[in-house]
């Protein structure tokens, strides 16, 4: 198996792609648990995304680097939870072809 680093450069083109797709997640202190903790600290909700998970802005970067090609020939994701409701999101948002057998568990594109 070969293992792909991610360079500086790979995180800050990233960044650019979703830039315009804002995922604002918002944070709340809790006075109990900073007590608790003797600290001064919040939570970031991640359940308050688009899909209820964290997944939206790793798949924007992915499905926007398809070409037009693999685009239209659609995508498949494996899974019935926040990763396929992410990718079945945003590839309904760029126009990639899909069809989904369980609203959360694929999108694929159609033969």
């Amino acid at each position: 198996m070969k293992w792909y680093v991610a360079m500086l450069a790979d995180v800050v083109e990233a960044r650019l792609r979703i830039a315009p797709y804002p995922c604002p997640t918002p944070r709340y202190r809790f006075a109990t648990v900073n007590d608790l903790l003797d600290a001064e600290d919040s939570v970031k909700h991640e359940n308050r995304q688009l899909v209820g998970a964290c997944k939206v802005p790793g798949r924007i970067n992915l499905i926007w680097q398809l070409s037009a090609d693999e685009c239209h020939r659609g995508v498949i994701a494996a899974s019935t939870g926040n990763h396929g409701q992410s990718i079945a999101c945003v590839a309904a948002c760029s126009g990639c072809r899909r069809s989904s057998a369980h609203a959360s568990a694929a999108v694929r594109s159609s033969p």
